[in-house]
């Protein structure tokens, strides 16, 4: 108890030195807890959504591709219209209702606007019918009744500004037509961003699907009494096994529909766990410095409470509950935040298109608990080394000053492990960036990564010493003597200054080490598309929509065109010579794409492989299966029938684009694949003739000026394109970091803050004999701006060195162009001293505030 009211009196007595570490406790907890919040109600979301709109029994072809892959087959894989009729009549089916469904449509506005969804979401065409009203409801106007009508989301129909009796253009596969908007529907579950236009049955399914005789699935209703497994079985029994239908329980459906959910979100989540992770991290860092500064300062107290009796284990005791305390506070403030934190993301999904209700907010039981585990046990444990150092403190200490001399021995041992950790740590680095395998490489990265961190962490107390007076030289000695006492007083406890500079330093490692790799992968992917891509134009869909028969049609009409190249993905299954099978794809092209894409070949000729009954394999592929210029393939194409082919070339696998990639003649391809089974263009490429560049460009766009969601671009637009889509994902990954570097930012202002209050009277002294407090004040900036360079030279350093192992790596998958972002780096750079500039505002004020008379008393 004793222990207890001990804690609670210094807790409170320090409420204000607890405060950032407060915050560091809540910032990374909010972001565990935001994080769980975020996808757990994502992941409901999605949940809801699928069972309102999943029928007790959903029978579908066979084989029928779902989400994306739909969009790459010129006819919908479909199920004859007669099979309604006959589901009809099986016992225990209480209603049979044909589905005629397509994501492999765009529709437009009469400006010609794009309504497809910016979010990745699909764009869904469908039939209107009595399923639909389970999971929406006819809000205003009336059903589609003929091929001229149709009706749209409300979701959709409010971000377009659309109103009943606008028509709208739809882009489909089997051709365009218009319609007019009769009805908007409301759902009535969370719809998380797909833009949804509804057709009577008819339209759905001669305009979306090619033919008034099939549907995309067939949807059951079970009678009363009849469980789904039951209806199952009995309409597996009526269409016999073998027939081609795949027949899925609600449950099933749902479940299937939720795999590739739960995918995309288990990368979100691991992402940004991992980000909290980093946070947390570098929030230890922050406690750490702060409990030893106090349990420093509180030497003296502590030495009296020895002499009055107080065992090791009370004192070692104390520190630790305060560090509880601070624990709990912490997390439960982060978990407040995190909802926060939850719905705010929410909002800014909904800024992009995919709409999340904050009504249906999820908060798992587990998810406090996991936030308050977290923010205590990392509390706790930061706070032993300090305390097991305030056991250790002798009763003879209440006869000295606060403050203990550093242990040199144990700096020494330090010291040596450091150095060791460092040694192995660029070891590991060296043979990664010397391997030959991907996955080892990639071993050796992160082994190298985690152990050069934790030895530039141990050692930052003697590189505090050589670094320190190497910026001061050049930066603190131009200011006289205030610029010298700034470098002292960094340098009086070296690590202290190690660790408060390390927790900037991990931040901005990981920053210069991803730049590195971002710059290079765009000079790689540039330097191999000014080797390789000989096209003038490359023409592709955005959003996963398919280059329709009537977009092909309309590149081929453009004018100024030396050739127009198609593109292909077949899905086939491969037999070699040996007798080993592999299911994989085929691209099937015309022959110009041997100009188009110069791919390097290590046997053969490329345009070779183009010849009537012939093919490439890849490096890969060839040394895996031993295969050698002229041997067979046997190449079964799904959806048409075997073919023998002779190969005729071998790729490289020194390239980025289409590394692995095999090719054949489209011309070959249809011998083998009927026409209506033969898949769309997934992108298209084209070469103008000779000085009429600037002219076949603008022919294009116009010829294509119908079609929005197809891009015309040559190669400078392709470059751009790739800088900004890596640009773009940096900068979301730098924003994530943000998080790191405030708590750092946090840890610098919570060490000058404590280190004012260890250093009261000898403000009071300094004052005393003439220093003013403007100089004073630019004695703590100074000190504080050297802390933050000495962690940007140690992290900018560290994290260009993983940058450029890193990029050996991608060397072997053909990135091989190292690039340095100097701008970024220095940019980095100056941005840390004014990071450290800002980080002493307030220690600095609060010291040149000090009374010299009470401060000069201070004990």
């Amino acid at each position: 108890m004793t222990v207890l009211k001990t804690s609670m009196r210094n807790f409170f007595a320090h409420k204000g030195r607890m405060a950032l570490s407060a915050i560091a406790v809540l910032l990374s907890v909010g972001f565990v807890c935001g994080t769980l919040v975020f996808t757990d109600t994502m992941t409901a979301t999605f949940d809801k959504l699928f069972a309102a709109t999943a029928a007790d029994v959903t029978v579908s072809p066979k084989g029928a591709p779902s989400g994306a892959d739909q969009q790459t087959t010129t006819k919908a894989v479909t199920l004859p219209a007669s099979v309604v009729g006959e589901l009809k009549k099986v016992n225990g089916v209480k209603s049979a209702i044909g589905k005629a469904d397509s994501q492999s449509l765009t529709v437009v506005t009469a400006a010609n606007k794009n309504l497809s969804p910016t979010s990745g979401a699909p764009t869904i065409g469908t039939n209107w019918d009595p399923t639909e009203l389970r999971s929406v409801a006819l809000t205003s106007g009336h059903a589609p009744r003929g091929p001229t009508e149709l009706m749209v989301d409300s979701d959709t129909a409010d971000k377009h500004h659309l109103k009943i009796g606008d028509e709208l253009r739809v882009i489909a596969v089997p051709g365009d037509f218009k319609a007019k908007i009769t009805g908007i529907t409301t759902f009535k579950t969370t719809n998380p961003g797909a833009a949804v236009f509804y057709f009577d049955t008819a339209t759905a399914q001669t305009k979306l699907l090619g033919s008034a005789n099939v549907f995309s699935k067939i949807m059951l209703t079970a009678d009363k009494g009849v469980s789904n497994d039951q209806l199952k079985k009995a309409v597996a029994a009526d269409l016999g096994t073998g027939t081609g239908y795949k027949i899925q329980t609600k449950a099933e459906s749902t479940a299937d529909n939720k795999n590739g959910i739960d995918s995309f979100l288990g990368v979100i989540k691991t992402a940004m766990l991992g980000f909290a992770g980093i946070a947390v991290l570098v929030g230890i860092f922050l406690i750490v410095n702060t409990f030893s500064m106090l349990v420093a300062q509180r030497t003296r107290e502590i030495g009296l409470m020895r002499a009055l009796g107080a065992s090791r284990g009370q004192v070692n005791r104390s520190v630790l509950v305060e560090a509880l305390f601070l624990g709990i506070i912490g997390s439960l403030l982060g978990i407040g935040g995190g909802v926060g934190l939850a719905i705010g993301l929410m909002k800014f999904m909904g800024s992009t298109g995919m709409k999340l209700d904050t009504s249906e907010l999820t908060i798992k039981a587990t998810t406090p608990v996991i936030g308050l585990a977290i923010g205590v046990i990392v509390t706790v444990l930061a706070a032993y080394l300090p305390a097991r150092r305030a056991g250790k403190v002798s009763p003879m200490a209440a006869l000295r000053d606060a403050g203990t001399p550093a242990d040199g021995r144990a700096g020494k041992i330090r010291a040596a492990i450091g150095i060791l950790l460092t040694g192995i740590g660029a070891a590991a680095l060296v043979g990664a960036s010397q391997a030959t395998k991907t996955s080892t490489g990639a071993s050796l990265l992160g082994l190298g990564v985690v152990l050069s961190l934790l030895g530039f962490v141990v050692v930052g107390p003697l590189l505090a010493g050589v670094v320190v007076r190497v910026i001061s030289a050049g930066l603190l000695r131009v200011f006289g003597p205030v610029g010298r006492l700034a470098e002292r007083n960094a340098l009086r406890n070296p690590r202290r200054t190690g660790a408060t500079a390390a927790a900037l330093m991990i931040g901005l490692a990981l920053v210069a080490g991803l730049s590195v790799v971002g710059s290079s992968m765009v000079a790689s992917a540039s330097d191999q598309l000014d080797k390789s891509v000989g096209a003038d134009f490359i023409i592709e869909p955005s959003g996963g929509q398919p280059v329709t028969p009537e977009i092909a049609k309309a590149v081929k009409s453009a004018s100024y065109l030396a050739h127009v190249t198609e593109n292909k993905f077949l899905d086939v299954k491969l037999t070699a010579p040996d007798g080993s099978t592999e299911n994989t794809s085929i691209t099937a092209a015309n022959p110009t794409y041997a100009q188009d894409l110069q791919v390097k070949t290590i046997a053969g000729k490329l345009p070779d492989a183009y010849n009537p009954g012939a093919m490439s394999v890849g490096e890969g592929y060839a040394t895996k299966n031993h295969i050698k210029l002229g041997d067979q393939l046997t190449v079964a194409f799904k959806g048409g029938t075997t073919a023998k082919l002779t190969i005729n070339a071998i790729t490289s696998k020194d390239t980025v684009f289409d590394q692995g990639a095999m090719y054949t003649n489209i011309t070959t391809a249809a011998r083998y694949v009927p026409a209506d089974k033969m898949p769309m263009n997934y992108m298209m490429f084209a070469a103008a003739k000779s000085g009429q560049q600037d002219a076949a460009y603008q022919s294009l766009k116009q010829q294509l000026s119908r079609f929005p969601q197809i891009t015309v671009r040559n190669q400078a637009d392709y470059k751009q394109v790739l800088k900004d889509q890596i640009g773009q994902l940096l900068n979301l990954i730098y924003g994530l970091l943000a998080l790191a570097i405030i708590v750092a930012i946090l840890g610098v202002v919570n060490t000058l803050a404590l280190s004012v209050v260890e250093r009261t009277r000898e403000i009071g002294l300094m004052r005393a004999i003439g220093m003013s407090r403007r100089q004073l004040r630019r004695m703590i900036r100074l000190e504080s701006i050297v802390i933050a360079l000495f962690g940007a030279v140690l992290g900018l350093g560290l994290g260009m060195g993983w940058g450029a192992t890193a990029q050996k790596l991608l060397a072997l998958q053909g990135l091989g162009v190292l690039e340095i972002p100097w701008s970024t780096i220095v940019t980095v750079f100056i941005g840390s001293a004014f990071v450290g500039l800002a980080a002493a505002l307030f220690p600095a004020f609060r010291a040149g505030r000090l009374n010299v008379l009470n401060a000069i008393a201070t004990e």
